[in-house]
């Protein structure tokens, strides 16, 4: 494709920001428990839609990690590098950013530049009339498979939300570990593999919450309960005490903290640290460096799965497509299907539970992401950030007074 097409303007609602080469619309996006979620967390997403002379509107969408202020913060400081370019020269944006920006210096700038990166590749598969999935290599598989994700406290609640991720055909459940009391994992978890029955996969993830010897005896006791994978069950930060631990479980080690990055794949695989790594485009600067992860993973032959840091449905649809389009994605992902009740996408396209069919969820056939907003609910959560924003960062008053000690044992 040789024409050119270039940026306009970029227009910035109140409370969110973005930039691209073009004309970009910033808007704070808040899902939680306030916004009819099942979810004990809050997060916000910030949505970024860049316009061209051509008329065409990319979409792209960053997770508020850290926060909402730093992602906008970092997408204010892009906005020069970008507003103006050609938005179809996807690598030559991404490494002026990256370069001429230094933001590759910068972790906590990645959410921003995949938000910008992102729709560039919807621009560039609107602009030629394909699904992103197309330019990415083809479709390997149809529908992507993602976890349900367990957000209940007590035995009860994850039994019946055990049952309920049966009833709706998911094949795999993901449940957070690293109690104060090792006795509260396993009752948690004897509950749901109860609930759920006994076909299904069940991911435990510790969050870096054990010490060496203790997610070895750990991992032990919990093993009579059938796992798939035990995700960073110690820190991401000491790759031989990774190695170690994973020599000494038989259930396959998911690194995570210890893999975000292309850079941390690369020593995370040369260490023998896991079995499956976990890659995601919001960490790492976007859709084509999560290909790259994918690939560099595969030239190991280790399997990877998709991370996310909470995510509505314009994301989802980025990641669908290349999931779809990469051999080695073989697990089920990370998905917030089973926490949402709304998404900001027209068409019941992912947001809740009932919008995935057997835990998967089709790749969009539409040019560029394929997706569309729903403009009455983009200005609806769009206004309840700024009404209750700060409700969804780090102002709750029992975190703020916390300080948790890493490992807890």
């Amino acid at each position: 494709m040789n024409r050119r097409i270039d940026s306009t303007d970029v227009r910035r609602r109140p409370l969110a920001h973005h930039t691209c080469a073009c004309h970009a619309r910033r808007r704070s996006l808040p899902h939680g428990r306030s916004l009819g979620v099942r979810a004990p967390q809050r997060v916000v997403a910030l949505l970024v839609e860049v316009d061209t002379d051509e008329g065409l509107t990319g979409l792209g969408e960053a997770a508020a990690y850290p926060s909402a202020d730093a992602v906008l913060a970092a997408l204010r400081g892009m906005e020069p590098l970008v507003v103006g370019s050609d938005p179809l020269r996807i690598e030559q944006l991404i490494q002026r950013i990256d370069v001429v920006g230094t933001y590759h210096h910068i972790g906590s700038s990645s959410p921003a530049a995949a938000a910008l990166e992102t729709a560039c590749w919807d621009l560039l598969g609107k602009s030629c009339g394909m699904p992103v999935v197309n330019l990415l290599g083809g479709r390997f598989r149809d529908r992507v498979e993602f976890f349900h994700y367990v957000a209940a406290d007590g035995p009860d609640e994850v039994r019946a939300e055990g049952a309920r991720a049966a009833g709706a055909g998911a094949r795999t459940c993901y449940l957070k570990v690293g109690s104060d009391d090792l006795g509260t994992d396993l009752e948690r978890l004897a509950a749901l593999r109860e609930g759920a029955g006994p076909q299904m996969g069940i991911r435990v993830d510790a969050n870096e919450a054990w010490s060496a010897g203790a997610a070895v005896r750990a991992v032990a006791a919990m093993e009579e309960y059938g796992l798939e994978l035990v995700e960073q069950p110690v820190s991401g930060r000491n790759l031989p005490e990774m190695a170690y631990v994973r020599s000494r479980i038989k259930t396959p080690l998911l690194a995570n903290e210890a893999s975000w990055t292309r850079s941390d794949q690369l020593a995370v695989l040369r260490e023998g640290a896991a079995d499956v790594v976990s890659a995601d485009q919001q960490m790492d600067g976007g859709l084509l460096n999560l290909k790259r992860s994918a690939g560099l993973c595969a030239a190991a032959g280790v399997p990877v799965v998709k991370h996310s840091l909470g995510e509505l449905g314009v994301a989802v649809a980025a990641a669908v497509h290349v999931i779809a389009s990469t051999p080695n994605f073989r697990s089920a992902n990370q998905g917030y299907g089973a926490l949402l009740t709304d998404d900001i996408v027209a068409g019941g396209f992912a947001g809740p539970l009932e919008n995935y069919t057997g835990g998967c969820l089709d790749v969009p056939g539409g040019p560029g992401l394929g997706v569309e907003l729903d403009a009455e609910k983009v200005g609806k959560y769009a206004e309840l950030y700024r009404e209750v924003g700060g409700g969804f960062s780090f102002h709750d008053p029992l975190a703020l007074s916390r300080a948790p000690a890493l490992p807890k044992r």
